[in-house]
């Protein structure tokens, strides 16, 4: 369940109500409203000063949502360059601080020397069923502080394998969705 392509609404934070401009691309699915909502009360007491990683950014809204309830800094990360060009202009728009912006695909991203992030955004396009590649290259590549809470977006029916250290925290649905929120409890397991 998504958001046409058009506008969609941060609906929390000192953006709250913004509106963000969406480009009409193949595959690209703004993050249901209601969905964003449940999400960011699940993460309201950790949210704040937090590093976010939006690692398939798309329209940017996860991590802008983010920006706007007090995390210190989001990065995304997008290869498509008509909508890191929304991003970006968005982000320039709203004036929020603490965003940049990294043209990439996430698995060459995650190619690069490691940052540590306490939250990651893991929404990647559901027909490239990256989300077991990414969460296996997130853990083992550093990104990931100690305690790193990770959301996973993917198909209703589909619950992505993640690293054994990632303990559910909590999981829904809307529409065609699954949508859970992971925490990481220490360091994996060496295979």
């Amino acid at each position: 369940m998504k958001a046409m392509p058009g506008r969609i609404r941060i609906i929390g934070g000192h953006l709250r109500n913004s509106r963000l401009d969406v480009p009409d691309l193949p595959g690209l699915r703004p993050t249901a409203e209601r969905v964003r909502e449940t999400l960011f009360n699940w993460l309201a007491p950790t949210i704040a000063g937090v590093r976010v990683l939006d690692l398939c950014a798309g329209t940017g809204a996860l991590g802008i949502e983010a920006l706007s309830r007090g995390a210190a800094a989001a990065q995304f990360v997008e290869p498509d360059g008509r909508a890191m060009d929304a991003l970006r202009s968005n982000l320039a728009r709203l004036k929020a601080d603490g965003g940049e912006v990294v043209q990439a695909d996430a698995l060459g991203f995650l190619r690069r020397q490691p940052q540590s992030f306490g939250l990651v955004f893991l929404d990647p396009p559901f027909a490239s069923q990256l989300w077991t590649t990414l969460a296996q290259k997130l853990e083992e590549g550093g990104w990931l502080a100690p305690a790193a809470q990770v959301y996973v977006e993917s198909p209703k029916g589909v619950e992505p394998a993640v690293p054994a250290n990632w303990a559910l925290h909590r999981e829904g649905h809307a529409g065609d969705v699954r949508y859970a929120l992971y925490r990481r409890t220490g360091q994996a397991p060496i295979r």
